[in-house]
C-alpha cells in the first residue's frame, strides 16, 4: 500500500474520532446531558439550595443497543433558589462572594435515548471558607453557626414581622434555618434565611398562642421561603421586651419572603411517593427545624436515588476523557480557589 493511501486511512481514523467527541466535556451533547441530569438532581432535592452547574469536570459513555449511559463528574454552584421553589436552576442567581458562596461536586449516571433520565448520584457541596472570601472582600459577610441564639433570635423576629405585615389569611411557622452570616456594618449585622410553612391559625390570632398553632396539611399547606436580617448599632445585640411583645432597641429587623402554593411541590411529593414524607423531611431532617413531625418512616430513604450533603469532597483523580474539565462558568471573583 503506498504512502498516499495510508496518510488517507490515517486521516479518516482521525475525522472519526474527533467526530465521535468533538469537544469533549465542552460538547453540545455532553453538556446537554449534564444540565437535565442536574436538573432532575436539584428535583429529587426536599431541602437545601438549587444547584448550577459550573463545568463538566469528566466524563465516561457507554453505547448499549438502544441507549447509551453516561457517567458524569460535574462541578456545582449553590444558587439562591431554595429547592422548594421548584425553578430551574438556569433561572436562579448563583451565589455570590458576598452571599457566601457555596461549591461542589456530584457524580451521575444517566440513562439516553430520547430522552435523559437520572439513574444515581451522589454530591457533596461545602462553603467557601471564610479566609478566602475575606481576602478577596474584607466587608463581605461570613458565615455564622446556625445554632447561635442570636440568629434564632433574628429568624423568630424576622418571621413575626411578616406575619403582621403579610396581609395574609393565615400565620406562617418557622420551619427551618437553612443559611446565617456576619457582617459588622455600623454594628454587628446578622443575615438570615429559612423556610416557613402555614398553620391553621388566623393571622389575626393573638402572636402569644403562635407556638400552639398546628400545620395544615402538607397537600393544602403554603410554604415560603424568607430572608430576613438585623443591622445592628454600634453597641451589644440586645432585645427588650415592651408591652408583652419583644421589640428592637436599635434598628427594625427587615424581612423579605417568597410564598408557594402546595402545586409547586407536586414534583417533591410524587418523588418520595406521598405527602408524610415531604412533611417529615422539611420539618423533622435537620437539627435546626422549630417544629417536629415525629420520625419519618425508614421507607422514605429507599424512594431517594442518591445523596447530597454538606462536607469536603474527596480527592478526585485527573480526567479521563479528552478535552476535559469544561470550561468554569463562573469564578465568584476567587480565582486562587479554582472552583
Amino acid at each position: 500500500m503506498s504512502a498516499c493511501v495510508w496518510r488517507s486511512v490515517a486521516c479518516a481514523l482521525l475525522l472519526q474520532l474527533a467526530s465521535a467527541d468533538p469537544g469533549g466535556c465542552s460538547s453540545s451533547e455532553v453538556l446537554r446531558v449534564a444540565e437535565e441530569t442536574l436538573q432532575q438532581i436539584n428535583q429529587d432535592q426536599v431541602q437545601g439550595y438549587v444547584l448550577s452547574l459550573n463545568r463538566v469536570y469528566d466524563f465516561s459513555r457507554t453505547d448499549l443497543q438502544n441507549s447509551s449511559v453516561f457517567s458524569l463528574q460535574l462541578d456545582v454552584l449553590e444558587t439562591r433558589c431554595h429547592v422548594i421553589s421548584r425553578r430551574h436552576w438556569t433561572q436562579c442567581e448563583v451565589r455570590s462572594i458576598d452571599r457566601v458562596p457555596v461549591f461542589g461536586e456530584c457524580q451521575a449516571s444517566a440513562a439516553v435515548d430520547s430522552s435523559v433520565r437520572l439513574q444515581s448520584y451522589s454530591c457533596s457541596t461545602r462553603k467557601v471558607p471564610a479566609t478566602e472570601v475575606v481576602q478577596e472582600c474584607p466587608d463581605c459577610p461570613t458565615a455564622e453557626s446556625l445554632q447561635e441564639p442570636v440568629v434564632q433570635e433574628v429568624a423568630n423576629l424576622s418571621l413575626q414581622r411578616f406575619n403582621q405585615e403579610s396581609g395574609l389569611s393565615r400565620r406562617f411557622s418557622l420551619e427551618h434555618i437553612t443559611r446565617a452570616s456576619f457582617q459588622w456594618v455600623v454594628g454587628p449585622s446578622y443575615f438570615v434565611e429559612f423556610t416557613i410553612v402555614e398553620t391553621a391559625c388566623p393571622t389575626t390570632s393573638d402572636p402569644a398562642d403562635a407556638a400552639d398553632c398546628s400545620l395544615r396539611d402538607c397537600r393544602s399547606a403554603r410554604r415560603g421561603f424568607c430572608e430576613g436580617s438585623h443591622v445592628g448599632q454600634e453597641q451589644p445585640f440586645q432585645v427588650q421586651l415592651q408591652a408583652g411583645q419583644k421589640t428592637w432597641s436599635q434598628k427594625p429587623v427587615e424581612v423579605r419572603c417568597e410564598i408557594y402554593e402546595p402545586q409547586v411541590l407536586e414534583t417533591a411529593v410524587d418523588l418520595r411517593g406521598d405527602c408524610l414524607s415531604l412533611s417529615c423531611v422539611h420539618q423533622g431532617a435537620a437539627e435546626e427545624s422549630a417544629h417536629s413531625s415525629g420520625s419519618c418512616p425508614s421507607t422514605r430513604t429507599q424512594t431517594l436515588l442518591g445523596t447530597l450533603v454538606d462536607r469536603a469532597s474527596r480527592p478526585r483523580s485527573p480526567p479521563g476523557a479528552a478535552s476535559c474539565p469544561g470550561a468554569r462558568r463562573h469564578h465568584l471573583g476567587l480565582q486562587r480557589l479554582r472552583l
